[in-house]
């Protein structure tokens, strides 16, 4: 499993975060961003072309360092200046109340403890700062929650710690950060797989 998850992992999953069927999601999720922004699990950095021109610096964490090292922001149209942080969403390297504005796209998923990542998403927020996500996860219907229980065991030793049956907006009102958006849906897909949550929170 260390090989697949060092060398294999990393590759199939830059392969398929970059579906085209996923560049609306990524869109709105960056749309209202501006200024300092940290951005968890940024992964092989699919994010970064798309961000406004109000975006000044982009803070980039990703606990893998092959994902990381698949970032060219030197190519596509990226932020002015971008910093790459080796680290986990659950512990921080970062100050308080210094961003404003997190971004996660597919990443509350796979972290080991998504209500502690929380609680660092809303600390480094700035009072009035911005959480903006998109993540897939326990869908409204009792058959389609049924498989995605059963299959999340197994989904999770070859997907990266994915899990299928999260709530993620559950877990962000939870936090502490105030919903001012949530959108739900399927995508294209097998429904286990594609149960979206788009949403936009703030920090009092």
């Amino acid at each position: 499993m260390r090989v697949y998850d060092r060398y294999i992992l990393p590759r199939l999953t830059h392969l398929a975060m970059r579906q085209d069927l996923l560049l609306p999601y990524r869109l709105r999720a960056v749309s209202g961003a501006k200024g300092r922004v940290l951005e968890i699990g940024i992964g092989s950095g699919l994010n970064l072309p798309l961000y406004p021109n109000a975006v000044e610096h982009v803070v980039g964490l990703d606990p893998s360092p092959e994902l990381l090292g698949l970032i060219d922001t030197a190519s596509g149209k990226a932020p002015p200046d971008v910093d790459l942080v080796r680290g986990a969403a659950e512990d921080l390297p970062l100050e308080d109340a210094t961003f404003d504005c997190v971004i996660a796209s597919w990443t509350l998923c796979s972290v080991s403890n998504p209500r502690r990542a929380l609680s660092e998403i809303r600390r480094v927020l700035k009072p009035g700062g911005t959480f903006g996500f998109v993540e897939h996860g326990l869908s409204p219907e009792a058959g389609v929650r049924k498989w995605q229980r059963r299959l999340t065991p197994l989904w999770c030793r070859c997907a990266g710690n994915c899990h299928l049956d999260r709530d993620p907006a559950a877990m962000v009102e939870e936090s502490g950060l105030r919903t001012a958006r949530l959108e739900t849906g399927y995508a294209p897909g097998p429904r286990p797989f594609t149960f979206m949550y788009e949403g936009l929170s703030h920090r009092d």
